[in-house]
This record gives C-alpha cells, sequence and structure tokens, in this order.
C-alpha cells in the first residue's frame, strides 16, 4: 500500500523534471564539461579579461548543475525513507519524510525564480545609482539607508560590492552614491529595484517631530564584457573634470586630487569616482560606469521603438513609485507593483528584501507569459 507521502513525492519527482527541463540542465552539463577543460588550460590568464569571463559562467553553471542534483539526492533519500517507512509503519519516519517534503518545496520555489532570470542580461553584474529626490536632508539620509540596504543584501548573497563614488549632503546622508554588485545573476536580482522608492517617518532632524516623506531614485544597469568594445566614447564628447574627494574617513582617498567626474557632452550624462587611490583607477572606473549607463541608455530606446511599433509603451516603471517603507505612524513596506506587503520594515533595511525581489519576479513572469 502506498504511504501518505507516495503522492506529494511523485508530484515532487514530476516537478523537479520539468524545471530541470526549463533550465535545459542536459546542456549546462555539456558546457560546465567545456568550461571546466578551458579554466584548466595553462595558458587561460594570457587573456584576463577572457579568463575572468570563463571562471563567471564557469561558476554560474557548476551552481546550475549542483543546485539540481542536490534537490535530487535529497528526493531519492526521502523516496527510500518512505519505502521504509511504509514497511515498517513507523511513524517518526513518516514525518520526517513530511518535514523533507516540505523543504523540498522551498528549494523547488527558489529553483523555479532561477527560470524567471533568463533575461538577456540577468547573470551579468549590476551597477547600481541612488540618487535623494524630494524630502531635503531626509531624502539624503534616504539615499543611505537604501545604499546600506542593498550592500547588506548583496553581503548575505555572498557577493561583491565596490562603491565607486559617494556625494554626502552636508547635514547628513549621501545626495548620490554608485556602486556595483558582482556575482550570479546581480543584475536579474536588482533590476526589480529600479525606480522611485518612498520612505514615511518621523523626520530625526526636525525639532517639531514631524512626519516627512522623503523619496529616492534607484537605477540599475548591466555591467557587459563587450561594453568596451560594443559603446565607443569620442575624446571630443567628454568633459574632465578632477577634484578632492570628499567625505568621512578617507585617509588616503582625501589627500590629492584623485577623484574624476566625467560628463558626457551629448545626452548629459554624469558620471564620478572617488574611491580608488588613483585618478587613473578613477577614471578607468568612471568610464565603466559611463558605458554601462549609455549601453542601458540605447537598450531604452530601442526598447521604445518597438513598443510604439506595437502600438504604445508599456510601462516598465522608470521614475514612478515603487514601493513605499512606512516608519510612523504604522510599519509597513508595501510593493505597489506586486502589492506584496510586511510589517518587519526593520529587516528589510537590514537587507532581507528577497521576498520583495521574488514577487517582482513572478509577477513580471505572469506579465510576459
Amino acid at each position: 500500500m502506498a504511504s501518505p507521502n507516495h503522492d506529494a513525492l511523485q508530484r515532487l519527482r514530476q516537478r523537479l523534471a520539468n524545471l530541470a527541463e526549463v533550465l535545459d540542465v542536459d546542456a549546462a552539463r555539456a558546457r560546465l564539461a567545456e568550461l571546466s577543460e578551458l579554466a584548466g588550460a595553462p595558458d587561460l590568464w594570457d587573456d584576463a579579461d577572457r579568463a575572468r569571463e570563463v571562471t563567471t559562467e564557469l561558476a554560474r553553471r557548476e551552481e546550475e548543475v549542483s543546485r539540481v542534483d542536490r534537490i535530487a539526492a535529497n528526493l531519492d533519500d526521502l523516496e527510500v525513507l518512505d519505502e521504509l517507512a511504509a514497511e515498517a509503519d513507523d511513524a517518526s519516519s513518516g514525518a520526517e519524510v513530511t518535514d523533507g517534503i516540505d523543504g523540498l518545496v522551498a528549494e523547488l520555489d527558489r529553483l523555479e525564480l532561477a527560470t524567471m532570470l533568463s533575461g538577456e542580461h540577468d547573470h551579468a553584474d549590476a551597477i547600481v545609482s541612488i540618487h535623494a529626490g524630494e524630502g531635503g536632508v531626509d531624502a539624503m539620509d534616504w539615499a543611505q539607508m537604501l545604499q546600506r540596504m542593498y550592500l547588506r543584501w548583496a553581503d548575505t548573497r555572498g557577493l561583491a560590492t565596490d562603491v565607486f563614488d559617494e556625494s554626502y549632503g552636508e547635514e547628513a546622508g549621501l545626495k548620490s552614491t554608485t556602486f556595483e554588485v558582482r556575482g550570479t545573476d546581480a543584475y536579474g536580482w536588482l533590476s526589480a529595484e529600479h525606480g522611485v522608492h518612498r520612505l514615511v517617518r518621523i523626520s530625526p532632524f526636525d525639532g517639531q517631530a514631524r512626519r516627512q516623506t522623503s523619496f529616492a531614485l534607484v537605477d540599475v544597469v548591466p555591467v557587459l564584457p563587450e561594453l568596451d568594445a560594443e559603446v565607443e566614447v569620442a575624446d571630443e564628447d567628454l568633459r574632465v573634470d578632477v577634484y578632492r574627494s570628499s567625505g568621512p574617513g578617507g585617509q588616503s582617498v582625501n589627500t590629492t586630487d584623485s577623484a574624476v567626474r566625467l560628463t558626457h557632452l551629448p545626452t548629459g550624462i554624469v558620471v564620478s569616482c572617488q574611491n580608488e587611490k588613483s585618478q587613473h583607477q578613477n577614471k578607468a572606473a568612471a568610464l565603466r560606469v559611463l558605458k554601462a549607463k549609455l549601453a542601458e541608455l540605447e537598450r531604452q530606446k530601442r526598447a521604445e521603438e518597438l513598443d510604439e511599433l506595437r502600438g504604445g509603451k508599456r510601462n516598465v516603471g522608470f521614475g514612478s513609485q515603487i514601493r513605499s517603507y512606512v516608519l510612523q505612524p504604522y510599519q509597513m513596506v508595501k510593493d505597489l507593483r506586486t502589492e506584496f506587503e510586511t510589517s518587519d520594515v526593520q529587516r528589510v533595511l537590514d537587507g532581507g528584501i528577497d521576498p520583495l525581489l521574488e514577487a517582482e519576479l513572478r509577477r513580471r513572469a505572469r506579465e510576459d507569459r
């Protein structure tokens, strides 16, 4: 006689097979073998850029394959345990199988999210820029809070970060900041954060303790390996300004005119970098950010042209409020696109934004069907 968990295990087996097909795990295994051979070549690092591409893709493919294999192995173990529990009429083992099923459902939910990160640039690294909006010093403080939130989120996921620029407010917070997040699917996840974020709280900077609404814009663009070849920036289109780095805490960065600001004259895009130790390093980093922003601008133009051909422009959220964070008179974070909300505001501000990101990825997947 089949156990009470038999049907649930069969459904998990079918779901795993379906997801493995969507992810094309067989092709991923073949590609992993190719990349392993390339990574083992003695001349790999003769071309540093090519080596980084190989090792980055190798790590991503290893994670894809190992995630499916890990779930399959756990499912095998549960099926064996379930058979033994049924034969011995062991209620304790049966309960262990039930708990294991719950765990596998959660893992398959996460694997399903991986199938949603299949956009053209979802696997790329990300450049995040945050700009304080309306709200004065509170908005600048809010921009710094958002930076901290994203850097903490990246740290919990094992993603590397580099802060390129921080323009500090006169009283507190940041007027703007730009940083890079590097690692598997960094852009795919963080693209969900592009838009205006709204904070409501009792202002710590108001002597009368009045409620203040503040806004900050989060801009996210992908970093592509082919950017240097794809985006040409003519010297005559650039204005280069050098200045002394500002802000707290910089023994090495504040002593010389090493910070660099690049203005792209045809588009008016301005980027800065001040956190490297030399003017040359800051200029190279700023140029990298500029090229990413120019590439994204060109992609937006192409998307708008296609939207016009389709009969209208779809709202992609640029410049619109996507989420509200309310600290007073009640505690609530609500995403206005997905209607997802949580009262655990502090957890979100400490980097616990995964449920918000997942809800937006699922919304996009439904919209694209």
